[in-house]
């Protein structure tokens, strides 16, 4: 299977076959959009092609996103045969008020109850005591549903960005579809699936709507471990059938492998901490066989490392190029109250990066640097998440890993988060991982977070509650 890789990733991609679930593709069927614009249109023609199912997670789905729903009502209404799967976030998708998210998805629900299935996480990490004091808007700091799966049949678009209209126009981020993958694509509703059966349910009422929790043996709030041995044991089945059923006809006519990897801390799953730790120490083990000094590109809307994360980086030799999102490019900024104060917490947090960069001497001259670049474009903002790994300095990538992970200590021990490793020996699609790069670059310049000011307010807060960023 490994044959064909690039030796920057060749052993590594042979070790995660031993460990991860894997999907064998063709190149000819990957994708690679660029513009939120894109995303929408194609999300949009997903939805249109479905006869099956149709299968949608995200935080949440927005208020106003009429067009959106119209095309899943039609869609519904033109194929009896099809059900709609929709995984959303308990506390992001109940705020209360008159544009509370669940509203907009109660036509579709009553009229066609029996074909129409809404699943709502809630995070185990906000107790029930907790949960009457905490205010609504905050009670996602304990953490959310994250993963963001946009599919239907067999064909699944993976992406960071949520379902409202910002994504759709002007918030950047990532989105790669897969097409004609029945693997892949049966691999991620299964997973919303096991999910599902840890989440409330949606029931229409009269008068609205009603919550509820199928399982009674076991509380809401903790569930922590009935999902450890859930999420652990579909990820075992799925390794073992992955390895039971690569065929030599489909090994041969496939130059791309893909490795689904989850994050959940609060349920002892921590797959992709243990991916990336396992590609920089096969990164290590290389430096002195090969004259190649590998690149790693990496960013995060929300620019926060684990300390994890931060210790990988900082202990290898191998260059580090990476984007943040400016603070006006941070989806928060301008927000009233305490919400306003988190671009500039993530400023402090940046700083303190590259402190830690220069203590560790990687602010270097050569291929071996670690340099921190802020993306800033009038009108938009960021949410853009991922790492690439090219071969050199002058090679596009071997290798990325995109989904629903911003890489931080949120992402790390809070959130529950879906991310892809994809590893490729094709020409044509490692090219295109090189123009999405450019694409990012091309509205970054130098961090300037060295110039700003951290109010004494803004410290406190990160203090209290840092690990919620």
């Amino acid at each position: 299977m490994t044959r064909n890789f690039d030796p920057t990733i060749r052993e590594f991609v042979s070790c995660l076959a031993q460990k991860q679930p894997s999907f064998k593709v063709a190149s000819k069927d990957v994708r690679v959009l660029s513009q939120p614009s894109d995303f929408y249109a194609n999300l949009l023609n997903i939805i249109r092609r479905a006869r099956r199912r149709i299968f949608l997670s995200s935080l949440y789905i927005g208020f106003s996103e009429t067009e959106l729903i119209n095309a899943l009502d039609d869609a519904l209404r033109t194929n009896p045969g099809l059900h709609l799967y929709l995984n959303l976030d308990y506390n992001r998708s109940t705020r209360p008020g008159p544009s509370s998210p669940i509203l907009s998805l109660l036509p579709l629900l009553r009229n066609y109850e029996h074909r129409v299935h809404i699943s709502l996480f809630r995070s185990p990490k906000l107790s029930a005591a907790m949960s009457n004091i905490v205010p609504p808007r905050f009670n996602e700091g304990w953490g959310t549903w994250h993963a963001k799966i946009y599919g239907s049949d067999d064909e699944v678009m993976i992406s960071g960005a949520n379902l409202n209209k910002a994504y759709f126009s002007n918030r950047q981020d990532r989105y790669l579809h897969f097409s004609a993958q029945p693997a892949l694509a049966d691999y991620c509703f299964s997973f919303l699936q096991a999910v599902s059966g840890f989440s409330y349910r949606v029931l229409a009422t009269p008068d609205g709507h009603a919550l509820h929790w199928d399982d009674t043996s076991v509380l809401p709030w903790q569930i922590q471990a009935k999902a450890e041995r859930v999420l652990s044991q579909f990820q075992t089945k799925h390794l073992f059938s992955s390895v039971s059923s690569t065929s030599e006809e489909q090994t041969n006519s496939s130059d791309v492998v893909i490795f689904p990897v989850i994050q959940a801390g609060q349920f002892n799953i921590r797959e992709e901490e243990h991916t990336l730790s396992m590609l920089f120490d096969h990164l290590a083990s290389r430096e002195n066989r090969s004259d190649q000094e590998p690149i790693m590109n990496l960013t995060s809307g929300y620019f926060g490392l684990s300390k994890e994360y931060q210790d990988l980086i900082l202990k290898s030799n191998v260059g580090c190029s990476i984007i943040a999102a400016s603070p006006k490019a941070n989806g928060f900024y301008g927000s009233g109250g305490l919400s306003g104060l988190i671009p500039e917490g993530y400023t402090l947090l940046e700083k303190r990066f590259m402190s830690a960069v220069r203590a560790a001497s990687r602010p270097c001259s050569n291929n071996h640097n670690v340099s921190l670049k802020e993306w800033e474009r009038a009108g938009w903002t960021y949410h853009a998440k991922g790492i690439w790994l090219s071969p050199s300095v002058d090679s596009p990538p071997v290798l990325t890993l995109f989904g629903s992970t911003n890489l931080n200590s949120r992402s790390t021990n809070l959130d529950t988060e879906l991310s892809f490793v994809m590893a490729t020996s094709s020409d044509e699609l490692r090219q295109k991982l090189q123009e999405e790069i450019k694409g990012l670059h091309r509205w970054a310049v130098p961090w300037k977070g060295g110039e700003r000011k951290v109010r004494w307010r803004t410290k406190a807060i990160v203090a209290l509650v840092g690990g919620m960023l």
